[in-house]
């Protein structure tokens, strides 16, 4: 079979199979990026293959809410980017004749297992940096292209239906080469990998560079070597600086002023009738001019070279969206995909992604003006109020004034920033909403703390089982939900274990 992931093709095949067997499906989702795409990747496998279904989103998948999946009168279910930790209570269901699981996930299984398992970790592939959820549902949706789907689309019984091709302007599917063999959904799977922070040294690798080469063949994608900062679409220039944090370049990171300054200092004209112009606007000679001399003023103060070097990364580029819109770059349509789910409405983020780009666009766009209002308040608040160090980790308890489905994007932003140890994994604590007797926990770390044998998603399986509660992730994010009242306890033990992968502190103590 022809497969983006040849490791994958005998369980995506087999997971296809069955899929494609099946009358109805309930598709049933994670609700960050990577799972807003893994699925719309995989409704769009299924609509194209003629089957009916119907999608549910869950910020979590515990045993409550799998016995609800259960209760939902589906023969088959299809978990995309979560299930395999969870398989212990999946195959209960499974064993009792429930239903039948097809899982297409990227995070650590539980001992247990099932038939129709896709996950990249049980064929020796890194889930955390080289296939994403999104990805692993890529390959699935390529499977069931190549077991037998004809590619035309079927509406009949189906309760989400694309307003157009996924990622882009209306296309014909009988005359569009990009839809063959489900490629064009290769822009999404980069969008989710993106999302989920899975590019090393800013760009993507292993299975998820396989895929984007997939969605750059196709025509959906773009791919180049670029300045590695948020926002190359949207933000003015002078805001793109201002707020660039992953090298941060005295004089000019979190100022307005020096900003200017600097853009002003180019002999290049930066500004359109008296208006900032932004990176997209600017000629590849203007772009070299503005990163020159970004260079020049890092070396000059004192920014060590490996940190210049990643000024500049890939750049992944949706060639179907309009350009000047947060939906051309994978970093900025992942961030609207967040500011969606996070505030209960998963709907408008699968809307988008499905192609809808009139009231479900504008109501993304509301949501993610509120998204970065309360991730600045959200940092505010951390810069105001400090972290605490323990011997190996730092960490801030927000209790009610950080939503919690956002306290984990927050404590990524703020690691590094003035007063945070960058090389020292950082945990945010936030009250749990639904439930006044848990607390969620966010960790975070960075791809050179992982480098030395951090990998958070045991830390926060292991401590959060110390204190009943359950976790899991990837070694770089990863979060946990515990009993309120155990924070301490389970820090305690947070603090020994990261100890232990990572030899000691990092940081200046």
């Amino acid at each position: 079979m022809d497969s983006p992931v040849p490791a994958l093709a005998d369980r995506a095949a087999a997971a296809a199979d069955r899929l494609l067997a099946a009358d109805s499906v309930l598709l049933a989702s994670h609700i960050d990026a990577d799972g807003l795409t893994s699925a719309a990747v995989g409704a769009t496998a299924l609509e194209r293959a003629g089957i009916a279904f119907e999608v549910t989103f869950k910020k979590q998948l515990d045993a409550a809410e799998i016995e609800t999946i259960a209760n939902a009168g589906f023969e088959t279910v299809l978990f995309t980017d979560f299930g395999s930790g969870q398989l212990e209570h999946i195959v209960q269901h499974e064993r009792e004749g429930a239903f039948t699981p097809v899982i297409a996930d990227h995070h650590q299984p539980a001992d247990a297992d099932t038939e129709y398992h896709v996950n990249p970790l049980l064929e020796g592939i890194d889930g955390g940096g080289e296939l994403s959820g999104a990805g692993t549902t890529y390959v699935l949706a390529r499977a069931m292209a190549e077991c037998g789907s004809d590619g035309s689309q079927a509406t009949d019984g189906v309760d989400i239906r694309p307003a157009s091709s996924p990622a882009g302007p209306p296309a014909d599917p009988s005359h569009d080469h990009a839809t063959a063999g489900n490629r064009d959904l290769a822009a999404l799977a980069v969008v989710g990998a993106v999302g989920d922070m899975q590019t090393v040294d800013g760009e993507l690798i292993g299975a998820n560079a396989a895929i984007a080469a997939e969605g750059v063949a196709a025509g959906v994608l773009d791919t180049a070597t670029d300045l590695a900062m948020y926002g190359t679409q949207t933000r003015p220039l002078p805001k793109l600086l201002e707020y660039a944090s992953d090298v941060r370049i005295p004089g000019i990171t979190n100022s307005q002023s020096g900003s200017i300054r600097f853009l002003e200092g180019l002999d290049v004209d930066l500004r359109r009738d008296g208006d900032w112009r932004t990176w997209a606007d600017l000629r590849h000679e203007e772009r070299q001019a503005v990163v020159s001399g970004l260079v020049q003023h890092a070396v000059s103060r004192g920014v060590p070279p490996d940190r210049i070097n990643q000024l500049v990364g890939s750049s992944y580029t949706l060639t179907r969206e309009e350009p000047g819109t947060v939906l051309r770059d994978a970093s900025e349509f992942s961030t609207l995909l967040n500011a969606t789910a996070r505030y209960e409405r998963a709907d408008v983020g699968l809307a988008v992604c499905l192609g809808d780009r009139a009231q479900a666009f504008a109501e993304a766009e509301r949501l993610l003006r509120r998204h970065r209002r309360n991730l600045s308040e959200g940092l505010d608040w951390v810069a105001s109020s400090g972290v605490t160090r323990e011997t190996n980790v730092q960490w801030f308890h927000a209790e009610d004034r950080i939503r919690e489905t956002i306290v984990g994007i927050v404590a990524g932003m703020a690691l590094g920033a003035d007063g945070v140890d960058p090389d020292r994994p950082i945990v945010g604590f936030a009250y749990k909403t639904d439930a006044e007797d848990e607390t969620k926990v966010s960790a975070r770390g960075t791809p050179r703390l992982t480098g030395r044998g951090l990998d958070l998603a045991d830390v926060m399986d292991e401590a959060s089982s110390r204190v009943g509660g359950e976790g899991g992730g990837h070694a770089v994010a990863a979060g946990a939900t515990v009993p309120r009242g155990k924070e301490s306890a389970f820090l305690e033990v947070v603090d020994e274990l990261v100890g232990v992968q990572v030899g000691g502190s990092g940081g200046d103590g």
